[in-house]
């Protein structure tokens, strides 16, 4: 079983990484675009999300739409939208299962299933890593390939923003937390193994035939 201080360790970085996809789901920040007018007091900075589209004036002002129709949007949002609430969620259940699963808590009943539970989690963990990765992975790309391409006008082109970042970091962060957990299992699968067979105290079959006639014939 992996260490108490490696499953501590891991826990808090899961808790880190949930965190970050939840705000990297929710950032409206996940590719913008900054527009430069005769000074710099008129710069505006145009950001859009899987949820709301925002546009901040150098003035300080700050406004946002929401995106209410979802049929309206391209697939790659829409699969973004799914993946990073279905990341969301498993990392949530990853945590309370492998917190269920750790060394220093008393849940879970005996070591087999904690070691069980525990891997579990890690699942969890791992499922909640690539989803967040196929979600900022497909985001990341349509922006590439939208701002390379020579057809779309520039004023069409965007960034990748800080949001996507913050999705790349929380999913190598899952990884991390799910690969710690799952080595739960194995380690102790592996420690099974290895255990050299336990000696036994019967005697044969035939020792215990000859010892019981004799002991019937003293009676005799």
């Amino acid at each position: 079983m992996a260490s108490l201080g490696l499953q501590i360790m891991a826990i808090i970085v899961a808790m880190i990484a949930v965190c970050g996809a939840i705000a990297a789901t929710l950032l409206p920040n996940w590719k913008v675009k900054a527009e430069t007018g005769a000074n710099i007091v008129t710069t505006v900075i145009q950001m859009q999300g899987l949820w709301m589209d925002c546009t901040w004036y150098s003035t300080g002002m700050f406004s946002c739409t929401m995106k209410y129709s979802i049929l309206s949007l391209p697939l790659y949002i829409q699969t973004a939208r799914t993946t990073m609430v279905l990341s969301c969620i498993l990392s949530c259940l990853g945590i309370c299962v492998s917190i269920a699963g750790m060394k220093c808590t008393k849940l879970g009943g005996d070591r087999q299933t904690k070691s069980n539970t525990a891997f579990a989690g890690g699942t969890c963990f791992l499922l909640a890593g690539v989803f967040s990765m196929i979600s900022v992975s497909w985001y990341m790309k349509e922006i590439i390939s939208s701002f390379l391409d020579p057809s779309i006008p520039e004023s069409s082109k965007h960034e990748p923003g800080g949001a996507v970042y913050v999705g790349f970091v929380s999913a190598a962060m899952h990884f991390l937390a799910g690969a710690v957990f799952c080595s739960s299992c194995t380690k102790r699968q592996r420690e099974e193994q290895d255990a050299p067979p336990t000696k036994t105290s019967e005697l044969p079959a035939q020792q215990l035939e000859s010892s019981a006639g004799y002991n019937l014939q003293d009676y005799v």
